[in-house]
């Protein structure tokens, strides 16, 4: 499938960035430090692509939620500085393919989390949007989503997501954007999308003669 855009939105993790070992272990050692196991936290709550404040509220009593959350952040990051990271296929490519001011990664992990992976596998987002200090509405909002269209100057209908998760693409398209799904964390009859990719060595962009990007899956 060919899309034409002015710019591409991608999620971070499971989009440029595999951390799904890295959180697994994180995530099961902090619950089990509050006596719960990462199986009871899955089947109480919504954990994949929510931002962890959220998750920590849900989870703990208030006044134990600041010190939870960051006890966590500070597992994440160590445990990504530490190699817990790699890029997803195509990733480091198809965004060296690409100007600066054409992308943006847009997530639900907060700053701090964020920059450490996406440091950790070669990827220097120029446009950075993150749950902790850029938005008050999380996905399946659209708020994220049409922030970096802002940032990056551009109209939401001339941007394009590349997401993982349900609620990013959902955000997506209340935004009023296109949207392409990979299949790093969920079945193609889960997500829906504009088009279905693998991984990111499945998707490509080029800047063309309009100065337009083309944007081509398969």
């Amino acid at each position: 499938m060919r899309f034409t855009a002015d710019a591409l939105l991608f999620d971070s993790d499971e989009t440029l960035v595999s951390s799904l070992w890295s959180v697994r272990h994180v995530w099961s050692r902090w619950v089990e430090s509050y006596g719960m196991t990462l199986e009871e936290v899955v089947a109480r709550v919504e954990v994949h692509g929510r931002p962890a404040a959220e998750i920590a509220a849900a989870l703990l009593p208030a006044d134990q939620v600041a010190e939870g959350l960051r006890r966590l952040v500070d597992a994440e990051v160590a445990d990504a500085l530490a190699g817990g990271v790699v890029p997803v296929p195509g990733a480091v490519a198809l965004l060296a393919s690409l100007p600066q001011d054409r992308w943006a990664v847009v997530t639900s992990s907060s700053r701090r989390v964020a920059e450490t992976r996406l440091n950790q596998v070669g990827v220097h987002p120029k446009f950075l949007i993150t749950s902790d200090d850029d938005i008050t509405r999380y996905k399946p909002h659209p708020e994220p989503f049409l922030l970096a269209a802002e940032r990056l100057g551009f109209d939401p209908a001339r941007c394009v997501v590349v997401e993982d998760a349900p609620a990013g693409l959902t955000a997506g398209r209340a935004a009023g954007m296109a949207t392409i799904a990979l299949t790093t964390t969920h079945r193609p009859d889960e997500l829906e999308a504009d088009a279905t990719v693998a991984d990111l060595t499945a998707l490509s962009a080029r800047v063309n003669g309009s100065g337009e990007l083309e944007i081509t899956t398969g």
